[in-house]
C-alpha cells in the first residue's frame, strides 16, 4: 500500500513538473497606462487565456511604457527580453511601411469608411507582418486623431504660430508639416506631457480619449475637428516565441484575442465620443476649417505621400485603398434616392 501511494506521489509530482516545463509566459510591453480600455481587455484576455490551456500559457504585461519606447522594446524582443509588444500601426512601419496605412495624412474622413476598408486590408497587414517574423495577435481602433493646441487653428496661418509635435521617426509627419511652412518638433510619446508643461510644443495630433488618458488635455486649449488619420493599436508577438506553444495552444490564444480585440473596436469608438464629451465639458473648444482650406490641406497630404513613395507605404497597398474608398463612395452615392 505504501508503495503504491509513493508511486502515485512520484507520478503526480513528474506531472506536475512537466506541465510546468510545458509553461510559456509571453512578456508583452505597452505604452498603454493601467486602467485604460486597452490594458483591462489585454488583462482580461491574459486571463482567460491561462485559464483555457490550463496555465500552460501566461501573458505578462508591461504597461506604461516601463519598457522604454518602441525602440527599445525592438530591440529587447530581438534579445529575448520581451516576446512582443503593443504598439501603433506608424511604430511597427519601421519593420513593415504598410502598417501605417490607416494613419496617411487626410485619407479617411469617417468611420464608415473605415469600417468598409478594415475588413479587406487587416488580413494583409497581418500576413506582412507574419512575412517580417511576427504573429499578430490584433489590430485593434484607436481612432482618429485631431489636431489639439494651445489655441484655435483653422487654417495653415494658423499652424505656423504653433509650435507642432511629431512622433520620433515620423518621416511622413515631418515632411507634411515641412510642405506646409512648418518645423515640427519631434518627441517620442513618452515626453510628448512634459514637453506640453515646459512649452517646448504647444500642439499635438492625438486621438480624444489618448489626450485624455495622457492627460495631454489639461494642456490644450482647441481642437481641430477634422480628421487627421486613422490610428491603430497593434498587439505582436515574436513568431519564433508563439511557434513554441502546441498548435492547440496557439488556436486558443488566437481565438481569445480575435474576440478581445472586436470588442476593444466598439469599447475605444464609444470611448472616444464619451471622451469628446469631456473634453467640450472642460471648456476645451472645437473649430472647423473651411471647405477651401481642407482642400488645400488634403492636396499637400497627397503630394507628399505621392513623394515618399515605399517610406509612407507601398504604392500597391496605397492604390488598393484608395481603390476600396472609390468602390465605397461609389455605393454611397447609388444608395441615395
Amino acid at each position: 500500500m505504501i508503495n503504491h501511494r509513493i508511486a502515485l506521489l512520484i507520478i503526480a509530482f513528474l506531472l506536475f513538473i512537466n506541465s510546468a516545463a510545458q509553461a510559456t509566459t509571453l512578456k508583452i510591453a505597452t505604452i498603454a497606462p493601467d486602467g485604460t480600455t486597452w490594458m483591462k481587455e489585454m488583462r482580461a484576455g491574459a486571463k482567460e487565456i491561462e485559464n483555457k490551456t490550463a496555465g500552460r500559457v501566461k501573458l505578462k504585461f508591461y504597461p506604461g511604457g516601463v519598457m522604454g519606447n518602441y525602440k527599445s522594446v525592438m530591440k529587447k524582443i530581438r534579445l529575448g527580453q520581451l516576446h512582443g509588444g503593443a504598439m501603433t500601426g506608424g511604430e511597427l512601419s519601421s519593420i513593415y511601411p504598410d502598417m501605417q496605412i490607416y494613419t496617411l495624412p487626410l485619407v479617411f474622413s469617417n468611420y464608415d469608411e473605415i469600417d468598409f476598408v478594415r475588413p479587406q486590408i487587416d488580413p494583409l497587414l497581418k500576413k506582412g507582418l507574419e512575412e517580417k517574423g511576427f504573429v499578430c495577435l490584433g489590430i485593434s481602433e484607436g481612432g482618429f486623431a485631431y489636431m489639439m493646441s494651445s489655441d484655435p487653428i483653422k487654417s495653415i496661418a494658423d499652424l505656423k504660430a504653433h509650435k507642432v509635435w511629431v512622433p520620433e521617426d515620423d518621416r511622413l509627419s515631418d515632411a507634411l508639416f515641412n510642405k506646409m511652412g512648418v518645423n515640427p518638433i519631434p518627441l517620442p510619446l513618452a515626453d510628448v506631457y512634459t514637453g506640453l508643461q515646459t512649452g517646448l510644443i504647444d500642439t499635438v495630433g492625438a486621438t480624444p480619449m489618448g489626450a485624455l488618458a495622457f492627460q495631454w488635455h489639461t494642456r490644450l486649449g482647441a481642437v481641430t475637428e477634422s480628421p487627421l488619420g486613422y490610428l491603430i493599436g497593434v498587439l505582436v508577438v515574436d513568431e519564433k516565441r508563439f511557434k513554441r506553444l502546441s498548435a492547440a495552444d496557439q488556436k486558443i490564444v488566437m481565438d481569445v484575442m480575435r474576440g478581445i480585440f472586436k470588442r476593444m473596436d466598439k469599447l475605444n469608438r464609444e470611448d472616444n465620443i464619451k471622451a469628446i464629451s469631456a473634453m467640450k465639458n472642460q471648456g476645451i473648444g472645437f473649430v472647423q476649417p473651411s471647405s477651401e482650406e481642407l482642400k488645400l490641406w488634403k492636396q499637400y497630404a497627397e503630394e507628399v505621400i505621392s513623394d515618399s513613395g515605399a517610406v509612407a507605404a507601398s504604392p500597391e497597398m496605397y492604390q488598393k485603398v484608395k481603390a476600396l474608398l472609390a468602390e465605397f463612395k461609389q455605393q454611397q452615392a447609388l444608395s441615395k434616392p
